[in-house]
Order: C-alpha cells, then structure tokens, then sequence
C-alpha cells in the first residue's frame, strides 16, 4: 500500500510545479500526517524537494537547478551583508580559512580586512576580492571553472585538503529541512562542503531566514556536525 502510495504522490508531483501537503492529502485520500511521512522518506531518498509545506518531483533537468549566482547575490542582500558582518566576530589573525561559493561568504569575502590570513575557497568571485589583499594568502581550489555558480570544481580536492589545516570553514547552503538536514542543489556544491565539514577544527554556517524548514536536491550534512550557526532570524531576536 505504502509503495502504491509512494509512486501516486510521484505521479502528483511530477505533474504539477509545486503541491501543498494539503492538495496532496485530498488528491490521494489519507491524512496529511500521513502524506508528511511518505513525503520524509521521498525526500531521504532523493526523489522530492519540500519548502514550507509544499513538495515538488525532482526530474532529470531540476539535478542542477540551483540559481546563478548572480541571481543569489542579489537576493535578501542586505539580510546577507548583515550576517556577514556578524560572521568577522569569528575571524582573528593568523587563521586558515575555507570559503564556499556562496553569496554569502562573498558579501563576506568582502568585508575582510587585510590581516594576515590564509583564505581557501572555490570561488571565482572571492578569488578576484582576496587579490585586492596584499597580506591575505589566496589558496583556490582550482579545477573546472562552473560558470553558472562561479565556481571551481576539482576532483582531487581530498588530496589537496590533506596539505592544509583548516580552522574554520565558513558556508552557507540551499537550505535546512525540519529534520537538521543542510542541502545544496548540486554534488559538487554539496561535496565541496561535505569535505571541508570533515576537514575544519571549526565551522560556521551563514543562513538567512528564507532556508528554514527547505531541501533541496543534494544532501551536505546535519546542522550537529557544525559549530555555530549565524542567522537574520537569529539576529532578530537579541
């Protein structure tokens, strides 16, 4: 019954954009407690994205349907310059860094002083900002230039890593599920931070409030194995 079920809500899904846990309860005739658990096991599987009480299929031409950068840069702007900011409180001289591709940590990127640091990151975007940094060392992945993203893609990037002492890695994410789970919408963004989670003696994760209780395509990690987490919903509140 459960896997009759399962291929229905795919069918729902597949054929619309986006279906509320509402639509979909009514459109198959059981309980949203029940849809909510069906769509918790799609979701682990891979198969669906949810936000906000919708879900929507993952197909074939959604696996690398993240934004462009630019897109994100311009979104929740100054929500995300504000975290930033917040963020330096973290940075002291003589750290190794690791920067993701994110919007965010370019808005940070930005905000640097020129101390002497060490900066790792696959961003095109944040390797063009640290070169304006006489005392920052620059370290770029390399690899693959994604020019969607503005980001690099290097597969030997565990051997790289096994050179550097990270000691915080700071990134953001596509979004957080109710369950803790980070997501990101590609596997080389997700693996990129998978790594570098593993690698860092510490982590900070830059969130605005928009990626609550969201998926996406590509699993990252859970929000137990980070350090502290820095949110405009977070900031609200003080």
């Amino acid at each position: 019954m459960k896997s009759t079920r399962h291929q229905d809500l795919l069918r729902l899904l597949a054929a619309s954009d986006w279906l509320s846990t509402k639509a979909l309860a009514a459109g198959l005739g059981v309980s949203k407690e029940t849809i909510r658990r069906d769509l918790n096991q799609l979701q682990q599987q891979g198969k669906i994205v949810r936000h906000h009480g919708r879900a929507r299929a993952i197909h074939p031409d959604h696996r690398d349907g993240g934004e462009p950068f630019g897109a994100r840069l311009k979104s929740h702007y100054a929500d995300k310059a504000d975290i930033a900011r917040h963020a330096l409180d973290w940075v002291s001289e003589g750290m190794t860094l690791a920067l993701d591709a994110s919007s965010t940590c370019f808005h940070l990127a930005r905000q640097l002083p020129d101390i002497a640091l060490t900066v790792f990151t696959n961003s095109l975007p944040i390797c063009h900002e640290m070169a304006k940094r006489e005392r920052i060392t620059l370290i770029c992945s390399g690899g693959t230039l994604e020019r969607k993203y503005r980001c690099y893609v290097n597969p030997a990037l565990v051997t790289q890593l096994k050179s550097l002492e990270i000691d915080l890695f700071i990134f953001s994410c596509e979004g957080v599920d109710e369950q803790g789970v980070m997501w990101d919408p590609t596997p080389h963004s997700a693996g990129f931070k998978s790594q570098l989670l593993s690698r860092a003696s510490q982590s900070l994760l830059l969130i605005d409030k928009s990626k609550f209780r969201r998926s996406s395509e590509v699993k990252i990690g859970h929000l137990s194995q980070v350090t502290q987490l820095i949110s405009d919903a977070q900031l609200a509140r003080r």
